[in-house]
Formats: C-alpha cells, structure tokens, sequence
C-alpha cells in the first residue's frame, strides 16, 4: 500500500488541532488534519448553546488550572484574544459580549468553523474525516508513521490535539493520552472540570423537588470563588458558579455557598427586625430568594418565626448560614456532561513556547489534551487557539 508524505500530521480536528493546521499550512508546510469523526469541530458547534463562546476578552494565565500555573503563560501572551477577534472581524462574523469578557457569535457557532475550514482551504491544509488511527510509529528516520483506515500516512512531525474525555458521545477518547503514554510522557490524573455537581441523602431529598429554581450565589471551594448563578436540577445542581467552583471541588472537600452574594446578611437582617418586626423570616427571606427555595431553607435549616423573637446570637448564626450554606455533594455527573477535562499530559515534558515534546523531537500536544485547564466563559477556546498556534508557529519547515 502506498504511503502519503506531509510535513505535518495533525490528530483531531477540533479548535486546537484546526488552529495549529492553520498557522503551518500559512509557513508553506504541507499539512495534513485527521479526525475519526464524521464532522470537524463537534465541540465548537455545540459550545455557547450553538452560538460558540469564542473567546474571552480577560484572558489571564490566572484563569487556568495546571499543576505549572505558568506553563500556559508563554502561548497566551504571543497569541491573544485580540488575534483571534481580528480573525473573526475578517471573516465578517457578527458577535456580542453577554458577561465578563465572555464573546459569542451573533448567529451560529458554525460561522466559527466554517472560517477555520476556509482558513484551512487558504493555507492548502488537507482535512480528512473518518480517519481512524490503528496505530503510530516512530520512524527511524525519526519522523512519523500512521496507519489508518484509509491508508498509510508519513510525516516528520506530529500534533496531538485530540481532546479529552468529557462528552464522550462526541466522539471524545483517551487516544491523546495513550499516544503521550506511548512515546514517555505521563499523563497526570484526569477528571471530569466545569461539570455539574450530584447530590445524594439529606440534601437531595430536600432540594430534589425545587428542579429549575435559579438563584445567584457565591460559591467556595479552597482558595476558589465564583460569584453567578446556580441552578437545582433533578439530580443536584448546576448553573455557571457551581460548574466553575467544580473544577476546584474533589469528593470530601468543603464546598459553601454565599446565598445573598453582595449583601450584609447580618445587616439586613438586624434592619428587619427594626423595621419589620412582626413579619416572618420565611416571608422576607422570599423577597431576597426564590420563594420556594427560601421556604424550603426555613423548612429544614432555619427556624421561622416573627423577627421579634429572635435574640442576636441567633440572628448571627442566620447571618453565617445565608453567607456560608454548607452544601455536602456527594460527585459530578462525570465526562458524559462536562465540558472539560482536568489533567492529562504533564506539562514538565513539553516546550511552553512551541509544545513541542522533551523527549521525542517533531512530537507536539495541544489544547484539552494537555494539563491546562480554563474556566468558563472562552477560556478554553483561548488556550485551544493559543496553543495549536504556538505549534503551529515551530514546526520545522
């Protein structure tokens, strides 16, 4: 069977991998993307609820988690959310800010990809589509070889971009970590980031019914804060502060919640009582909470009466509850919903400003894939772009 040459192989078609094609085919080289999917960029047109969170305009490398918190550093800073915006702006693609930094297309996430196939076309990068990967060797000319279902390929360098693990029902796999495995690297612990939070027991039973109630909080785990939203679903809860706080939460750890973010419980509560005496607690609570949520609160772990009746020891010990609610989850719900994974290649063995490998020249990993982890909100996608582009930009011609 014959075999087809290039200059550079890229696994996985996703944000990093298309990216990283992109800022090689621009150099000349002859690049060519695999993915054994049936469709490129399956995550980017899911993401943003199909409208792409493509970016965020606060980017620091202090929205990263990684166990070298400065690995990221060097990609982020020579590659930018403003390059990325001008691509967008060139392209004609309308798009929003909706919150903190956070931009989305105006119309569809497939605009996103579709630029980045045109790109592709511009750069003369070949993009193929079930292409499934049975196995890659070192050559010993010290390039690459692939043998997949359609035939051999070659190449002098490598690019793993193939993700993580989270939603496997995308097509998502460990391929990128056994790969790393194959050729020396460790690949740190993995588990599920930006993924909602189960809950079971006492706290289940009494939040199970109130699916759908959303309110904005203040979550805190370790030295970890996010002030958003959380929302009670069916089987635990959700929302973008719990998604975020997830990242930083692990089984046994103490996660509590700021009820009335922004606000002076104990002050509130002590005008309450000099103004409002005769009312409930229940029945203000309701008009700072969801009413249900705050009746439900009132049911089982604050004692409703009149404001009159409360002493000031009391009233603090309110006050620490609203501000601190310990929330006791007992999991997530895994890589089937969230939206990245935390771990993987351990970055001691790539190069921060070309992720190029320590141990086997011509071998590159970027984006999920490697041990940088975002928050929500485009971080991800920043470090998909920055990354595939730092590549990209080293490549041997």
């Amino acid at each position: 069977m014959s075999e087809r040459h290039f200059d550079a192989i890229v696994v996985g078609a996703g944000a990093a991998g298309l990216m990283c094609a992109i800022a090689a085919g621009r150099r000349g080289l002859r690049v060519l993307v695999v993915d054994h999917a049936n469709k490129v960029g399956k995550k980017v047109l899911m993401s943003g609820g199909g409208r792409c969170n493509f970016t965020n305009t606060g980017t620091t490398p202090a929205n990263y988690l990684s166990a070298n918190p400065h690995f990221c550093k060097s990609a982020l800073a020579r590659y930018t959310p403003w390059h990325f915006i001008e691509l967008v702006e060139r392209h004609g693609i309308a798009y929003h800010e909706k919150e903190l930094g956070q931009l989305f297309c105006d119309e569809s996430s497939k605009q996103v990809v579709a630029m980045l196939l045109a790109e592709c076309a511009t750069a003369g990068v070949e993009v193929r589509t079930h292409c499934t990967i049975e196995r890659v060797e070192h050559a010993d000319d010290g390039g690459f070889r692939l043998h997949t279902a359609q035939g051999r390929l070659a190449a002098p360098a490598l690019v793993v971009a193939s993700g993580g693990l989270s939603i496997p029902s995308m097509g998502a796999s460990g391929f990128g970590y056994q790969l790393a495995r194959q050729f020396g690297h460790a690949v740190l612990p993995t588990r599920a980031g930006l993924v909602p939070l189960t809950l079971t027991g006492k706290h289940a039973e009494r939040l199970q019914d109130l699916a759908g109630v959303s309110l904005p909080i203040e979550a805190r785990c370790k030295d970890a804060s996010f002030r958003n939203f959380m929302l009670v679903t069916h089987r635990g809860i959700s929302g973008p502060a719990i998604l975020q706080v997830s990242s930083y939460w692990q089984p046994g750890d103490d996660l509590r919640l700021d009820l009335l973010p922004g606000i002076d419980a104990g002050a509130l509560l002590r005008e309450w009582q000099a103004s409002r005496r005769d009312a409930e607690l229940k029945t203000l609570l309701s008009e700072v909470l969801p009413k249900r949520f705050a009746q439900r609160l009132c049911e089982h772990w604050l004692a409703s009466k009149p404001m009159r009746q409360y002493g000031a020891t009391e009233l603090r010990g309110i006050a620490e509850l609203l501000g601190a609610w310990p929330l006791v989850a007992s999991g997530t719900e895994g890589y089937r919903t969230a939206e990245v994974t935390l771990g993987g290649v351990d970055t001691d063995g790539l190069s921060s400003s070309t992720m190029m490998s320590r141990h086997v020249p011509g071998l590159y990993f970027i984006g999920e894939v490697v041990d940088v982890t975002g928050w929500l909100g485009g971080y991800n996608f920043q470090w998909a772009w920055a990354s595939g582009h730092a590549a990209g930009s080293a490549i041997a011609a």
